[in-house]
Parts: structure tokens; sequence; C-alpha cells
């Protein structure tokens, strides 16, 4: 991905990103573990649930935005953390769970991906997978409406490339079943209550906007979040307080080697 992350932007909403680890790591069977990484670990908000919850494990994180790995650092500085592409990546020693939260859609080849990164593990090691499972909702659908406006259309064509579309949940089934003996999938749809329309745009500035953003400069980067507000304002409707409800489906994948 060409764009940087944002460390204080994708924390405006720590609690509701955090929320979706939360569930996925109370999925996950063992209760011990010597060896855990954090793939894609972002500002530290995830590893901070599994330092939590495996105490006395050797626990680590990778991301390959340098200032994602720096704010983790500030926030856990216990724990090791390093700047790499999990399209890469292959870990020092046998890790016992390999805890992958808002990562994966952004890396591609799921059907090759998958079965590479369970390969590391342990026997009996899990493998734990959250992704969104969005770019159907209209919050995605209006990124796309917008990148085709004439000012920037040629310029935002290879944007959509950044994220891969993710595979059916019966494809993730049969491509882990082959290496892992147990493979749990399920959807969640959560509900996120933001304060207003606004906050749907804040939201992803950190994530699904900045392919399109990162390839405008500043005064257009703002000509295109208006007129994005303007076609959510078409499909999310604020409450008297002018709240709005952020339907948000994501799938969940926790496959045991």
């Amino acid at each position: 991905m060409q764009a940087e992350w944002s460390p204080a932007q994708y924390l405006k909403f720590e609690d509701h990103r955090t929320r979706p680890a939360s569930d996925l790591l109370a999925r996950v069977p063992h209760a011990n573990c010597s060896s855990v990484v954090d793939i894609g670990c972002g500002p530290g908000n995830s590893t901070e649930l599994l330092v939590e919850r495996f105490s006395t494990a050797q626990v680590s994180g990778i991301d390959s935005s340098p200032t994602m790995i720096e704010a983790a650092k500030k926030r856990l500085p216990n724990v090791s953390f390093e700047v790499a592409d999990i399209e890469d990546w292959q870990p020092a020693s046998t890790p016992d769970l390999l805890f992958a939260n808002a990562v994966l859609q952004w890396v591609p080849n799921h059907r090759s991906l998958f079965p590479r990164l369970a390969s590391y593990l342990s026997s009996g090691g899990i493998f734990a997978v959250q992704m969104p499972d969005n770019l159907d909702e209209q919050t995605h659908v209006c990124m796309r409406r917008v990148a085709q406006d004439p000012r920037w259309k040629d310029r935002l064509a290879s944007a959509d490339g950044d994220r891969t579309p993710i595979e059916t949940a019966s494809t993730y089934y049969e491509t882990l079943k082959a290496s892992c003996r147990r493979v749990d999938v399920w959807q969640t749809t959560y509900f996120h209550p933001l304060a207003n329309l606004d906050g749907i745009v804040e939201w992803f500035k950190s994530t699904g906007l900045l392919p399109y953003l990162s390839r405008l400069d500043g005064v257009e980067q703002s000509a295109f979040l208006e007129v994005y507000r303007q076609l959510l304002s078409q499909h999310y409707v604020e409450a008297a307080d002018g709240s709005v409800l952020l339907p948000f489906p994501r799938l969940f994948i926790v496959a045991t080697k």
C-alpha cells in the first residue's frame, strides 16, 4: 500500500477498532501460548490484548508501517516490534499463535498466503484472523464513485487495487482445512454509533480512504472528502441528536493446525 498510516487518526476510534480484536481473541482456545505474533499490529492496541491474555508468553508484533511500529513501541516498550511486510515475513521461531486483526485485506493472494502463514505454526498452533468485509457497503461504494470524478479519475485508477477483495467463507475453509485439523469461520456485523456523519469520514480517513487520498494533493483531498460526505448523506441517516450508526461486517477465522 502506498499511503502512510497515521496512528493518531486510527486511534480516534480505538474502542470500536479494538472490539473485533477482543472478540477474535475470545475464540482462541489456548489458555497458554509460549510464542505469539501479532501480524499487522498497527499502533499496538491488539498487541496489548495479547500481552494481557498471555502474560508469560513471548509476544511480538510486525507491521509494514514504520510510524505504526513507532507508536506500538511507545505503547508497549517491553514488547518486540519490527517493520516487516507480511508477504515476505517468516518467523524466527515457531509461533503458537499468529494473530491478524484487520490487516490481511491489504495483502494479496490469500489462497497461497493463508496456508503459508498457517505452515509456520507449531503443532496445535492457532491462526486467528479478522478482516473487514465491507467493500460492498455504501462507505466503499461511495469512495469508488467519487474516484470516478474526471478531476482525478486517471490518478486514482489504481487505488482500488491497494486492498484485496476477500474470498468467500467457504474458500477460506477449503484453503485451510488441508493443513489445519479445525477451521472455524463466521461473520459479524457491528453497528458502531458515531457522533455524526463526519465520524464516518474520519473513521475511513485512516483506512479505506487512504489509497485515494494519498494520490491527491491537499486541495484535492478536501474536494474529494466533500463529495464523499455528500454521497454518504444519501445512505446514512443522522438521528435527531446528529448521531449515526455505521454498519460494519467483518469475517473471522480461527484455524487450529
